[in-house]
C-alpha cells in the first residue's frame, strides 16, 4: 500500500491490486510526537555508534486509500530539540559547526512520490531540507497497520529508515584521529517510527 506521494506516471508505477480495506484509511492524520520517534545513528571515532533523536516534531499524513499515489506526508523537526543523552554534544550539534540551529531552526521533509516494493514495504521519496540545502531523500517504510486506541483515536503506524551523507546537506565538520580516520562518519542513518492519529471530520 503506497500511501504517500504525488500521483505517479502510470507508465512507471507498478500495478498493485486494489485493497478495499484501504479505503477506510482515507483522511488526514496528525503525527503523535508522544508516540513517534525521529532519530539518527552515526559512527563515532570509527569504532562505535552514537544514537540521538529530535524530541520536538510535527507532521501530517494525508492518506487516500482509494488512490494511494495521491497521498502526501509532511514533517517538520525542531533542530534545537536534538538529544543524544549528552548536553555538551547536543550543544555542539546545535552550533554553527553542525546544524546552526539559531539560523536554521527547522529540518523538513515533503513527500513527492511513492511505490510499493512488496506486501508490507513502501518506498517514499521526497525533499529533505537541512539548513539551506534541499535534496531528495528516499525512505523505505514498513506499514504496521491501523488500530483504534483506548481513547477512541484511529491510528496508523509506519517504521522506516534511510541513509544519507551529511556533507551533501552542508554538515561537514570533522576532526582527524591520530590513529587515522575521522571523529564523525559522513554517513548517517535516519530512523522514523511514526504513529499518527486520524483527524475527526469537521461538524457540518
Amino acid at each position: 500500500m503506497a500511501l504517500f506521494g504525488r500521483k505517479n506516471d502510470s507508465a512507471t508505477t507498478p500495478t498493485v491490486e486494489a485493497d478495499p480495506a484501504l479505503a477506510a484509511l482515507t483522511g488526514e492524520y496528525t503525527i503523535d510526537p508522544a508516540h513517534s520517534t525521529i532519530g539518527f545513528t552515526v559512527r563515532h571515532a570509527m569504532v562505535t555508534n552514537v544514537r540521538g533523536s529530535f524530541t520536538e516534531h510535527e507532521g501530517t499524513l494525508n492518506l487516500d486509500g482509494s488512490n494511494p499515489a495521491a497521498s502526501t506526508a509532511t514533517i517538520d523537526v525542531s533542530i534545537a530539540s536534538v538529544d543524544t543523552g549528552m548536553p555538551d554534544r547536543d550543544g555542539h550539534l546545535r552550533s554553527a559547526d553542525f546544524f546552526d540551529a539559531e539560523t536554521f531552526p527547522k529540518m523538513s521533509f515533503r513527500s513527492t512520490s511513492a511505490e510499493q516494493i512488496d506486501a508490507e514495504t513502501y518506498r517514499v521519496t521526497g525533499d529533505l531540507t537541512i539548513k539551506d540545502v534541499t535534496r531528495p531523500l528516499t525512505i523505505d517504510l514498513e506499514f504496521h497497520g491501523s488500530a483504534t486506541d483506548v481513547y477512541g483515536n484511529e491510528r496508523v503506524g509506519f517504521e522506516g529508515s534511510a541513509s544519507i551523507l551529511r556533507s551533501e546537506w552542508g554538515l561537514t565538520w570533522n576532526a582527524a584521529l591520530e590513529t587515522g580516520g575521522v571523529m564523525v562518519s559522513d554517513k548517517v542513518k535516519l530512523n522514523f517510527d511514526i504513529s499518527a492519529i486520524k483527524k475527526a471530520p469537521e461538524a457540518a
